[in-house]
């Protein structure tokens, strides 16, 4: 009976992001002017690095690296930081909280219909796009079960950081600089502009322990890499996994508390 009541804003979410054609349109020409860019930078990178490996990868790797997550962002953005903060903003957050279900999951789930239409009209065609112009450099075997597990655990990770930024509009009444900060460093941290197989030793090290490549880093890496050994795949998964109870607890405590600074200046 509760999966019927999720389903149903699911289904919802799905019609509503249907009715906007245009913005779909858009983001796949912003997204292939940002890809033609990345190829020119990463190909001049190489071209003046001397050699065809660099930190392990070659030109080829880090494109479909690249190229792959940019196709999960679009796959996994919810705008959930936006929404929080326009619904404080108006005033709406009050008939949200009246609702028969916890604010946390009616977010979730109220957004859950663009994952669907994300995944088919953006990550699913990129995916295949990629495995046929590569002739087959992307593995297909048991990887793509742990890339789903390991996606499984991103958009819980991401989403327990979108929330945690969303409730600080609850103090601040605006979020836009602070949620575009947090774009730049989840971005940066996650592995989604630069791999994280390029940063130094020292920082690779801190960055692996950090919630942020738990969303995009962790499962590039399980796809890309055909037969990852036990102990990497124990390894990724388990450090998603705490990841996600430990942003969820936070998320969840943090909006508890934060409840009673609401102040309602719409109507």
């Amino acid at each position: 009976m509760k999966l019927k009541k999720y389903l149903t804003l699911t289904r919802a979410g799905i019609i509503e992001a249907l009715q906007f054609r245009l913005s779909f349109v858009v983001m796949v020409i912003g997204n292939l002017l940002y890809l033609i860019v990345v190829y020119f930078l990463w190909k001049a990178i190489y071209a003046s690095a001397g050699t065809d490996v660099v930190n392990g990868m070659t030109f080829t790797d880090t494109l479909i690296y690249l190229v792959l997550a940019t196709a999960l962002f679009n796959f996994m953005e919810m705008y959930t930081v936006w929404e929080i903060g326009r619904n404080i903003q108006s005033g709406k957050i009050v008939l949200d909280l009246l609702k028969p279900m916890e604010y946390r999951k009616y977010l979730f789930w109220s957004y859950s219909g663009s994952f669907v239409t994300q995944f088919f009209l953006t990550f699913l065609p990129t995916f295949v796009a990629v495995a046929v112009v590569t002739h087959g450099a992307v593995p297909m075997g048991i990887n793509l079960l742990y890339f789903v597990i390991s996606v499984v655990m991103a958009v819980s990770v991401n989403y327990s950081i979108d929330f945690i930024v969303g409730t600080i509009c609850l103090y601040t009444e605006s979020i836009w600089g602070i949620n575009i900060m947090k774009q730049v460093v989840v971005l940066l941290l996650s592995g989604a502009t630069i791999p994280i197989a390029f940063f130094p030793d020292t920082r690779r090290t801190v960055v692996n322990f950090l919630p942020f490549q738990s969303i995009y880093n962790a499962p590039l890496s399980l796809l890309l890499n055909g037969s990852p050994d036990t102990e990497t795949l124990l390894t990724t998964l388990g450090t998603q996994l705490i990841w996600c109870i430990v942003m969820m607890a936070i998320s969840k405590v943090f909006w508890k508390v934060s409840l009673r600074q609401i102040t309602v200046n719409g109507g």
